[in-house]
């Protein structure tokens, strides 16, 4: 299958349709069309997926990311270190690091794993993290019984049975065999409930596993869901009480529960991982501008700061999280504010400030972290820009660069703004159709330099041109009037629901998840928009609260 065919295929007919003219290197002639999630009055799709079942899908065996498995031990043992910093990095699926598909265990992990656990345990142990009994040198195991008991139930987010309990106790006699002091036969079982994969791994148990009939995954499961997608950490005691009592199912329970743990600081999780990946936040630490645009340490940190400071608000207070878009506000201290042309606070603190008188600023393309991460060290990338756009806000990536890209990008020549040059490189067949869908987009964008600043001239001195036109004749001038393109896009919605379930669920959102994707998306705005309300419209379907197994492939 082509580049363009295994596109078409994740995207859905209604926006191949635009993409394929540009597959075949001539910029589509068409009106946009709706993509494969936006309902419209006429549109087949709303109403086969009125009268479809929903399919859960399944999930992985899901092993603890690095940031889950930090989160998690700090919750469990008081540990504010980062022992996972030391294992090896997380392969990342569907644009997140905690896609259970490709979150796999090697030797080397399996080795960090054990260490950290040692190191753990011995730190704890000298805290006195493990409760306030003593152990009796003559008949400890009544004291180790229940300390174990009470610390496999945290760590593996569950009850435990008497058999796991006797087989950790046996650690105990193990280490008065062979002279041992009790509290080491107790440290080495804390250790191995630590290396467990019920620790390591967040269990969910098909009754059939080859069985693709849907069932609700238990409350302990759904303990576990809920508490690594709003905290990326295992549940705390209110929850893991709520989900043993059998009543995490419960409607007004589960929505009592979601607002809660989003009252919590530990939601603060969906700012570090989930926004920092979906808007690239992380990635600035990779960034690094050439040395002539004064990009430095505290700017970088400025920049940081200011989109996690604008998401949180998104978290805990109530604007549409469409308005991302065009928030008009932000965060800045004295350093950034002087980097973007705005009034100083008078203090290096982050400071919330209103954008009255500078509307170039409000929203996700006016962020310094974005921007920067989004163009190349030496000058700005409306490819990159544009991409950005079209796969983060609007689910609609065009398929790769043929193999001999890299050898047609446009000479650089200083008389020529940006716009230009790039008008050459489109004049080859070859790139002409999928830069008509990328560009116009980056254009918008080209007031802002590599790292953020406002600007009329390009660095050789030729005027910029943020004009852009977008397939089907849609015209917009300046990152104003592209925004409010985007936002009024028909698809930005359901977009923002993929990337919001694909996290939640830890898995990709495929295309058939395209009408859970519809309902949740439809279901969040009619509530009001709010990231709260995609949250609660998440939990609340059959792929959050169900799964299915998976039928056996045919015989080798």
């Amino acid at each position: 299958m082509t580049a363009c065919g295994r596109r078409w295929r994740r995207m859905g007919l209604a926006a191949a349709v635009v993409l394929a003219a540009s597959c075949n290197g001539s910029p589509p002639k068409a009106r946009v069309l709706p993509g494969p999630d936006a309902p419209g009055p006429t549109d087949p799709q709303d109403a086969q997926c009125r009268a479809a079942a929903r399919d859960p899908g399944r999930v992985t065996l899901h092993r603890l990311n690095r940031a889950e498995y930090d989160n998690t031990v700090r919750d469990l043992l008081g540990d504010t270190g980062s022992p996972a910093s030391d294992f090896p990095p997380d392969d990342h699926g569907f644009g997140f690091d905690n896609n259970a598909d490709v979150l796999s265990m090697s030797p080397l992990l399996m080795e960090k794993y054990s260490h950290a656990a040692q190191a753990l345990v011995e730190a704890a142990w000298a805290r006195g993290a493990f409760g306030a009994c003593v152990l009796d040198p003559v008949q400890p195991e009544p004291c180790a019984r229940e300390l174990l008991k009470t610390f496999a139930r945290r760590a593996w987010r569950r009850p435990v049975t008497a058999e796991e309990v006797e087989r950790l106790v046996a650690f105990v006699t193990l280490a008065r065999q062979h002279g041992d002091a009790p509290e080491v036969g107790v440290k080495l079982a804390l250790r191995a409930v630590l290396v467990s994969p019920h620790f390591l791994f967040r269990v969910e148990l098909d009754p059939a596993p080859t069985s693709t009939a849907p069932h609700a995954v238990s409350d302990l499961e759904l303990a576990s869901r809920l508490s690594y997608f709003l905290w990326s950490s295992m549940p705390d005691e209110a929850l893991l009480q709520v989900a043993e009592g059998g009543h995490l199912h419960e409607p007004e329970v589960l929505e009592a529960q979601v607002r809660r743990m989003l009252a919590d600081p530990k939601a603060h999780a969906l700012v570090d991982n989930f926004a920092g990946q979906w808007l690239y936040t992380r990635a600035l630490d990779f960034a690094q501008p050439v040395s002539r645009y004064g990009f430095d340490e505290p700017l970088r940190e400025a920049m940081r700061q200011e989109m996690q400071l604008v998401f949180q608000e998104f978290v805990t207070g109530d604007h549409r999280l469409k308005d991302l878009l065009d928030a008009p506000f932000t965060y800045v201290n004295d350093r950034l504010a002087t980097h973007y042309g705005l009034p100083k606070p008078g203090t290096t603190a982050m400071t919330r400030v209103e954008l009255t008188g500078h509307p170039e600023r409000a929203g996700l393309f006016g962020k310094g972290s974005l921007l920067t991460v989004t163009a190349n060290p030496d000058r700005t990338s409306p490819v990159k820009r544009g991409v950005w756009v079209l796969e983060q806000l609007l689910c609609k990536a065009p398929p790769p660069p043929p193999p001999d890209a890299g050898g047609l990008a446009p000479a650089v020549d200083p008389t020529l703004n940006i716009k230009a040059r790039m008008a050459e490189h489109r004049a080859n067949p070859g790139c002409s159709g999928c830069h008509t869908l990328m560009d116009p987009l980056g254009f918008g964008m080209e007031n802002f330099d590599p790292v953020g600043r406002w600007r009329t001239k390009e660095e050789g001195g030729a005027a910029v041109d943020a004009s852009g036109e977008l397939p089907g004749g849609k015209t917009f001038q300046g990152v104003v009037e592209l925004r409010a393109v985007v936002k009024e896009d028909p698809d930005l919605s359901a977009c923002m629901t993929r990337h919001l379930l694909t996290y939640a669920l830890g898995r990709g959102a495929e295309e058939e998840d395209r009408c859970t994707v519809r309902d949740i998306s439809q279901q969040a705005e009619g509530r009001g928009g709010r990231l709260t309300d995609y949250i609660l419209a998440i939990v609340r379907s059959d792929a959050f609260l169900r799964r299915r197994g998976e039928a056996e492939g045919p015989k080798p």
